[in-house]
């Protein structure tokens, strides 16, 4: 087991590598900062599908830990509630949008359909190589689906700007005060810089709202009410065929999320992680399975702790345990719940606008680190395409079924980049004197 894992020695530069550690103060405090970072997106997804948010907060921190373990500790990652689940999770519920989901069985059962399709595709990657993937799937298709990633959940943080003078004020107050604190500030306050972010945008909020008026007071009686600890309510599937087969599909834009992820981490730290793709397939499949089975959402690795990474470069997954542990002992806690539905939404949305930006530019750097040619045009028609949909948010809807931005997004940068690549190695090979293929020039690492 001590070879299985690394040995998280003390890092001596700036960027922190994943089998390496801060000082254990650090480390606990970072913790809490990917903890933080998570739990708006982590909470919201639960909430807009009448998922209970404390069983979502509990299983993403197990689903961490059992992809943390799967990945042999290699591999950064936090797994928390999937937007990609939402409307299917509605179709096969008929959620009426408000209050907790009457008919979460089907919908759970889905989602354990999801994550087995999901441990298959992991179980093909790591017997059969990444060489498949990477042709299907090369830096501008990967690039392309996580930017339209961070671009599809742009008007979530739009949303959350928009509002009053006071409002905007509160939020713009974060956004600035957060990139002056990644920019600016000492390192080790550079390192918690989202988390303080957060405090410094709530206690703006505080004295224009409680102190003077501006805005809607914050409310603390549900926080005073809620009980330390307590015993979250789990929910048990049901199997039905049409709802598994609504919802499993969702397994392959789960697969083009953590690819992404992946391959950014991978750039961001300068590390070969390929070998680690197929384990972390399954190890997010059996997070979802284990979720599903308890009344939890469908989890994925979440790009808004890369963005934290990004601005923070700390990428030691020890803690990734600490928020996962703590994840796991706040699950129990309906306190943290109601202490999370305390943020005001102004700050909420400063901090998305950067961490949501962040995830688009972590892909732009993942073309440049793997010299994606955009003199292409095969190249540039994928990605410009897959930006507009995701985006744009272009949704199909076929009877019962719909799939959203992300999933036509990812679909259209597998579809057109292998569609435009026909008869092209024909075409190079009669032109000797001809720049190289670029799928040669796009797998580079």
């Amino acid at each position: 087991m001590a070879d299985f894992f690394p040995r998280w020695p003390l890092a001596t530069g700036p960027v922190v590598q994943p089998d390496e550690r801060l000082p254990w103060g650090s480390t606990l405090t970072l913790g809490v900062q990917h903890l933080v970072a998570m739990s708006g997106s982590t909470i919201l997804g639960p909430l807009l599908m009448g998922f209970d948010p404390n069983l979502a907060v509990l299983f993403s921190g197990i689903g961490t830990l059992l992809f943390l373990v799967l990945t042999a500790g290699r591999v950064p990652s936090y797994l928390g509630s999937s937007f990609s689940f939402i409307a299917v999770v509605i179709a096969v519920t008929g959620y009426s949008g408000q209050g907790p989901n009457p008919n979460i069985g089907p919908a759970l059962g889905g989602i354990i359909a999801a994550g087995v399709v999901y441990v298959l595709i992991g179980l093909l990657v790591s017997y059969t190589s990444t060489n498949w993937i990477e042709r299907l799937m090369p830096p501008a298709v990967t690039g392309a689906v996580g930017a339209a990633i961070g671009l599809n959940l742009s008007p979530v943080a739009v949303k959350g700007i928009e509002g009053t003078g006071p409002h905007i004020l509160v939020a713009l107050f974060t956004l600035l005060a957060t990139a002056v604190i990644a920019v600016y500030a000492p390192l080790a306050i550079r390192r918690v810089s989202i988390l303080v972010g957060i405090a410094a945008g709530y206690v703006f909020y505080l004295v224009l709202a409680n102190g003077m008026g501006l805005l809607p007071p914050v409310s603390f009686a549900e926080l005073d009410a809620a009980p330390w600890f307590g015993m979250p309510a789990f929910r048990t599937p049901t199997f039905d065929a049409g709802a598994m087969a609504l919802v499993a599909p969702i397994a392959f834009i789960l697969v083009a999320e953590n690819l992404g992820h992946i391959k950014a981490i991978g750039a961001m730290t300068g590390r070969n992680l390929d070998r680690f793709i197929g384990r972390g397939f399954i190890g997010d499949g059996i997070a979802t399975i284990v979720s599903g089975s308890g009344g939890g959402t469908g989890v994925t690795t979440y790009v808004e702790n890369m963005g934290v990474m990004a601005v923070t470069r700390v990428f030691s997954t020890l803690i990734f345990v600490v928020a996962a542990v703590a994840a796991i002992l706040l699950g129990f806690s309906p306190k943290f719940g109601a202490l999370l539905r305390t943020i005001p939404a102004p700050v909420l949305g400063g901090l998305a606008t950067v961490v949501f930006g962040l995830i688009a530019a972590a892909m732009v750097r993942l073309w440049v680190d793997n010299r994606v040619d955009f003199s292409d045009p095969r190249n540039l028609i994928t990605v410009g395409v897959t930006l507009v949909l995701g985006a744009g948010n272009f949704t199909v809807t076929a009877g019962g079924f719909s799939i959203g931005g992300i999933g036509t997004a990812t679909i259209a940068a597998l579809g057109l980049y292998q569609l435009l690549g026909i008869g092209r190695a024909r075409e190079v090979s009669r032109t000797a004197s001809g720049p190289a293929p670029q799928p040669d020039r796009a797998t580079l690492h």
